[in-house]
C-alpha cells in the first residue's frame, strides 16, 4: 500500500511539472493578444480623441468635430465620445446634428440606467437650445425620479419663465422648495407680481390685489410687491395709503427705494404732505445717496434758497453730472453769459450725463434708461443694482 502511494505521488507531480510550462504558455499568449488589442483600440480611438481635445482648446471647432466623428468611428462603443460629441455640435449651434448623437445614446440598450439619464438629459437640452420648448418640456419630466431630476426642475423653471407661464413656474418653484431644499420665496414673489401686472393690464384689480398680496406671504421681505402695491394706490388716487406702504421701504430697502422716489414725492404733493416728505427724503438722500431721491428732493423744495443748499450739499459729497445741470439752472452763468452759449453748455451737460443716468446689470452688464426686476438680458431676477451708473 505504501509503495502503491508512492508511484502515484510521483506521477501526479510529473504532471504538474508538464502542466505549469503549458499554463503559464498561454497565459502568455492570451496576454499578448489582449495586449495587441488594447494598443490597436488605444492607437485608433484614443489618438483621435486627444487631437480633437487639442483643437477644441486651440478653439479650432470645426476640425475638433472632423476628430470626434472619427473617434466615434473607431470606438462606436463609447458613450463619453459621443457625449463630447453631441456636446460640441450643441455649443456650435447644430442643435440637430446634437440631437441625433444623444437620441441614439438614448435608444442604446446596453448602456446603464444612469447614461441613459444623462442622455436623456443632454436631448432635453438640446430642445432648449433649439426653442423647442414643448419638447424640452417633455424631455425634462421623463427625469422624474431620477439623479437628474433637480436639474431638470431648474431647466424646467426657466422654460416657465421664457413662457411667461407665471402660474406654472409657481409650482414648479414650490416643488423645488419641497424636494431640493432652499428658498424660492423671493422668486416665486415676482411670479405673483407678474400676474398682478397682467391682471391689472386686463382690468382685473381684485385678481390684481389678490396676486399681490400672495407675493407678500410668498416673501414678506421682497419690496417688489410693496412698491407695485403703491403704485397701483397711486394710479387710483390714493396717495395717502400709497405713501404708508412705501415709507417702510426707506428703512428697510433705502437702495430700492430710490427707485420709486419720484413716485413718492409726487403722492406726497398731491395730499398735501410735502413737509413730512421732505425730511424723510433728507434722511434718505444722508444715508443713501442718489440722484433719484435728490430729483424728488427738489421738486418738493419750493425755496430756491433750500434747493441750491440741497444742490450744493449734494455736490460736495457726491460731485455727479445731473446734479451740476441742475444746479447751473438754479443759479445761472452770470450776467455776461447770452442766452444761447447757456443752453449749449445745458445740451453739452446733459448728453455727458445721459449714459451715467443707466442702470447696469450686475451679471451681464446690460444698461437700460429704466429699472428692472428681471434683467431683458440674462433673465437674471434682482440682478440690476437700484442705483444708477453716477451714483455708484
Amino acid at each position: 500500500m505504501p509503495l502503491f502511494w508512492s508511484i502515484r505521488l510521483v506521477m501526479d507531480f510529473e504532471w504538474l511539472l508538464w502542466a505549469l510550462p503549458v499554463a503559464f504558455g498561454l497565459g502568455w499568449m492570451a496576454s499578448r493578444i489582449d495586449v495587441r488589442q488594447w494598443r490597436r483600440v488605444q492607437h485608433d480611438a484614443p489618438q483621435a480623441y486627444f487631437k480633437g481635445l487639442t483643437l477644441l482648446l486651440n478653439e479650432q471647432q470645426d476640425k475638433a468635430i472632423d476628430a470626434f466623428i472619427e473617434a466615434v468611428q473607431h470606438d462606436p462603443g463609447s458613450s463619453d465620445l459621443h457625449f463630447a460629441l453631441g456636446n460640441l455640435f450643441r455649443r456650435r449651434g447644430e442643435y440637430e446634428r446634437a440631437v441625433r448623437v444623444h437620441q441614439h445614446l438614448v435608444m442604446r440598450g446596453d448602456l446603464p440606467a444612469s447614461e441613459r439619464d444623462r442622455a436623456q438629459f443632454a436631448l432635453a437640452q438640446d430642445y432648449h437650445k433649439a426653442g423647442l420648448f414643448d419638447r424640452a418640456e417633455q424631455a425634462f419630466k421623463m427625469l422624474e425620479g431620477t439623479d437628474f431630476a433637480t436639474e431638470a426642475r431648474l431647466a424646467t423653471l426657466t422654460l416657465h419663465e421664457r413662457a411667461r407661464d407665471w402660474k406654472s413656474a409657481i409650482e414648479v418653484a414650490r416643488s423645488l422648495e419641497s424636494v431640493a431644499g432652499g428658498s424660492f420665496g423671493s422668486r416665486i414673489a415676482h411670479y405673483a407680481c407678474e400676474l398682478a401686472l397682467e391682471a391689472d393690464a386686463r382690468g382685473q384689480a381684485e385678481e390684481a390685489e389678490t396676486a399681490l398680496a400672495r407675493a407678500r406671504e410668498a416673501s414678506a421681505q421682497s419690496p417688489r410687491p410693496w412698491v407695485l402695491a403703491g403704485q397701483r394706490l397711486a394710479r387710483q388716487g390714493k396717495h395717502a395709503e400709497a405713501l404708508t406702504l412705501w415709507t417702510p421701504l426707506m428703512t428697510i430697502h433705502p437702495g430700492v427705494f430710490s427707485v420709486i422716489a419720484r413716485d413718492y414725492g409726487a403722492s406726497a404733493k398731491a395730499c398735501g404732505q410735502e413737509d413730512v416728505a421732505r425730511e424723510c427724503l433728507r434722511a434718505v438722500q444722508r444715508q443713501t445717496p442718489s440722484t433719484d431721491v435728490l430729483a424728488a428732493l427738489l421738486k418738493l423744495e419750493t425755496d430756491p434758497t433750500e434747493r441750491r443748499e440741497t444742490l450744493h450739499e449734494h455736490l460736495q459729497l457726491h460731485p455727479t453730472l445731473t446734479a451740476t445741470q441742475a444746479l447751473l439752472r438754479e443759479i445761472g452763468l452770470g450776467p455776461s453769459a447770452q442766452p444761447d452759449e447757456a443752453q449749449a453748455i445745458q445740451q453739452a451737460l446733459s448728453e455727458a450725463a445721459r449714459p451715467l443716468q443707466r442702470y447696469r446689470c450686475a451679471a451681464c452688464g446690460f444698461e437700460a434708461q429704466q429699472y428692472f426686476w428681471q434683467c431683458p438680458g440674462c433673465q437674471g431676477w434682482d440682478t440690476y443694482p437700484p442705483r444708477r451708473l453716477e451714483d455708484h
